[in-house]
């Protein structure tokens, strides 16, 4: 068993790294949300180190404008917020019928928070201090269900 003090991750679906790498053949585009400029700064390096490009976005409504010019791959998403928070990008995401798969961070778990997040069809859920193995598996695993979904319809 893990210890207490690792962070908490449900999976909604398993693939692994080699179904990524024959779905993608260039480097995957990360989006970070994230108010707290220390964490968009870590994930961004972890991203890059992973050889994934990263956009970081400081506020909700920011990544909102920027994906009417373009999609990421993946959206990495803070819950608390303000103004704009987590939960109502993760609504307006799926209001525009985009299939961006979103993978929830949040210093504020809550077992109504989670299960909130995964019923708006979160990938993945993890509490921080996020884990820098849990989150790019979390980021692969959503990736490649995204892809599968896609190549199904």
């Amino acid at each position: 068993p893990r210890p207490s003090y690792w962070p908490k991750v449900q999976y909604r679906a398993v693939a692994s790294l080699s179904t990524i790498r024959t779905v993608t053949k260039t480097r995957l585009l990360i989006a970070v949300v994230d108010d707290e400029e220390a964490v968009r700064i870590a994930i961004r390096r972890l991203l890059r180190s992973a050889n994934m490009n990263a956009e970081t976005f400081s506020s909700g409504a920011e990544f909102l404008d920027s994906i009417k010019e373009h999609q990421p791959d993946c959206v990495v998403l803070d819950l608390h917020m303000p103004q704009v928070n987590g939960f109502a990008v993760q609504a307006r995401l799926t209001a525009a019928g985009s299939r961006v798969p979103v993978v929830i961070i949040t210093g504020h778990d809550s077992s109504e928070s989670r299960e909130r997040a995964l019923a708006g069809g979160a990938a993945a859920y993890l509490r921080k201090p996020v884990d820098d193995q849990a989150l790019l598996e979390a980021i692969q695993q959503a990736v490649a269900q995204a892809a599968a979904k896609a190549g199904d319809q």
